[in-house]
């Protein structure tokens, strides 16, 4: 196995996909998972032999010609066989001139629900359509005999992630696994109120309670948590999961089952907002705060056109010897009413109400503004750092935007800065980058280390720094994890050639360790004194 990524093997084997990897000469180096086509998976001892002496000879003959076929074009090559009465989609991929990966795939798959299979336990009212149609019964009941009750709805992060970095079937394994073990349904006898289970969609559970008393209703719900807290041993392998409750109770907070269910999914969101490991009940604040962000998105297209939302700037400095090396802009919002908006409260209303463009170029168009405001202030080879909206990096007229800007004279290109999120970074297409960088304007991935960045695409674009998400540095001398994760993404930056840079740099202790660490570009509290030069405060960061 050792031509195969280095995963578990009980994890690899619980993979749907057969995964094979086969030398030019059509020897078998190495095979994996395919449990849903169970006719193409070979023995252990396929390993080192010829592709014929596994597969009937029509299949290995097939083989041989994608392998062929793959190594010659460079290219990925398909096909479809059936073996067994197994319709199977096979994928042939190069990987140089003397290998390939086969991945064969069952075309037509019997979905099991572990669920309904397990002996341990049956609960037949999972199935969506049937839990929402005993939820409504429940409603209908509780309102005609006027009895209490409650809906918690708990949104578990980290499914998701799974399906899409390993398999949607061990995504699913996964969450069975982690549902069939949580502690039995309550009973009045026992002290605990009456309840059942629901699952919504692949990370959506819901919870109907026969009560309305916070406090039952509250022990009950963190007790599933904390079921589906603990890890789940699926194929040898070890995963976490964690959950995020709200709930909304019937008379107080809706009297209809589809806005009952509207405000328990609105408080499981407030608590993952929050990243609140409690219970996190639709409360007359919550609706408060509902109806304050309406009002923010009613007067944020105002403020953009009005120039209420600015920049501010914070110093980056050069860490050993303290000298200004860069301006970095971030948003701010000081409302005339509710005094400052935080970026986190008003970027999110501008991605959904489809605003964020305009706002990242009103910011753009601001530069040349804020650099004649900052005038002499300024060295020759300070730089004004800018991260624009993510919806805006992606638009189709970004790199017009930009050109746009530099070719009135407004900014010179010598003295930009732009930064894109991690995020952002992995979505954008490479093109624009290097368009950028052509024009000599320096390029920074920021926020390094908050998503999943790919190692390839930071390798292969004209990048000249890379910026540490501020939550790792701030912990740095206090959390073993935060100083190993500063410490693999400075080395990372300085592997690839670029410029590791941080922010959250507060004290003389961080200074001397990022030091040490081989970082020497940071802003943060330390150099606070040096931003009073610049008499234009305008911040926070955008994303």
């Amino acid at each position: 196995m050792g031509q195969l990524p280095s995963v578990s093997d009980g994890l690899l084997e619980a993979l749907p996909d057969l995964l094979i990897v086969v030398r030019r000469d059509g020897v078998v180096l190495g095979h994996a998972g395919g449990w849903s086509c169970a006719p193409m998976r070979p023995l252990n001892i396929a390993v080192g032999q010829a592709l014929e002496a596994v597969w009937p000879a029509p299949v290995a003959s097939l083989l041989r010609q994608l392998t062929h076929k793959a190594i010659a074009s460079r290219a990925t090559t398909e096909a479809r066989l059936t073996l067994a009465g197994c319709p199977c989609e096979v994928r042939v991929s190069p990987l140089g001139p003397e290998r390939v990966a086969c991945v064969v795939r069952s075309v037509v798959t019997e979905r099991v629900d572990a669920l309904e299979t397990s002996d341990e336990l049956r609960r037949p009212h999972l199935n969506r359509r049937g839990f929402l149609h005993r939820f409504k019964e429940s409603m209908g009941v509780a309102a005609l005999r006027e009895k209490p009750m409650a809906l918690a709805v708990v949104h578990v992060d980290g499914v998701a992630d799974i399906a899409q970095i390993i398999a949607t079937k061990v995504a699913e394994q996964i969450m069975s696994a982690a549902i069939l073990r949580l502690p039995p349904q309550g009973a009045e006898a026992d002290g605990t109120p009456s309840w059942y289970l629901g699952q919504l969609n692949d990370n959506l559970l819901a919870l109907v309670l026969e009560t309305s008393d916070r406090d039952a209703i509250e022990a009950c719900v963190e007790r599933v948590c904390a079921s589906l807290r603990e890890p789940v041993d699926v194929a040898a392998s070890q995963f976490h999961l964690t959950p995020y409750a709200g709930v909304a109770i019937l008379g107080q907070d809706a009297s209809s089952p589809k806005t009952l269910l509207e405000h328990a999914r609105a408080a499981a969101a407030e608590a993952r907002r929050t990243a609140s490991d409690r219970v996190c009940f639709f409360t007359d604040t919550l609706q408060l705060q509902s109806l304050a962000r309406l009002d923010i998105a009613r007067e944020l297209s105002e403020a953009i056109v009005n120039r209420d939302i600015r920049l501010r700037y914070v110093g980056r400095h050069d860490l050993a010897s303290g000298r200004l090396s860069a301006w970095v802009g971030y948003l701010r919002w000081q409302h005339p009413l509710r005094g400052e908006i935080r970026p986190v409260e008003f970027l999110r209303i501008a991605e959904t109400t489809g605003l964020a463009t305009a706002l990242s170029r009103a910011m753009l168009a601001g530069l040349a503004e804020d650099l004649q405001t900052m005038g002499s202030a300024l060295d020759p080879d300070v730089r004004i750092s800018f991260g624009a909206l993510r919806h805006h990096i992606l638009h189709e007229d970004f790199v017009d935007n930009i050109r746009a800007l530099v070719s009135q004279g407004g900014m010179p290109v010598e003295r930009l800065e732009l930064r894109i999120s991690e995020k952002t970074f992995i979505a954008h297409e490479p093109t624009n980058l290097h368009a950028l960088a052509r024009m000599g304007i320096r390029l920074v991935v920021d926020e390094v280390a908050r998503d999943v960045g790919s190692l390839d695409a930071l390798a292969r674009a004209p990048l000249w720094g890379l910026q540490l998400d501020r939550a790792w540095v701030t912990a740095l001398r206090s959390d073993p994890v935060a100083l190993k994760v500063c410490r693999a993404g400075i080395s990372i930056a300085t592997a690839l050639g670029l410029a590791p840079i941080v922010t959250g740099v507060d004290n003389e202790a961080q200074r001397e360790l990022l030091l040490e660490l081989g970082c020497r570009l940071g802003a943060g509290d330390l150099f606070q004194a040096g931003a009073s030069d610049i008499k234009q405060p305008i911040a926070a960061s955008v994303r």
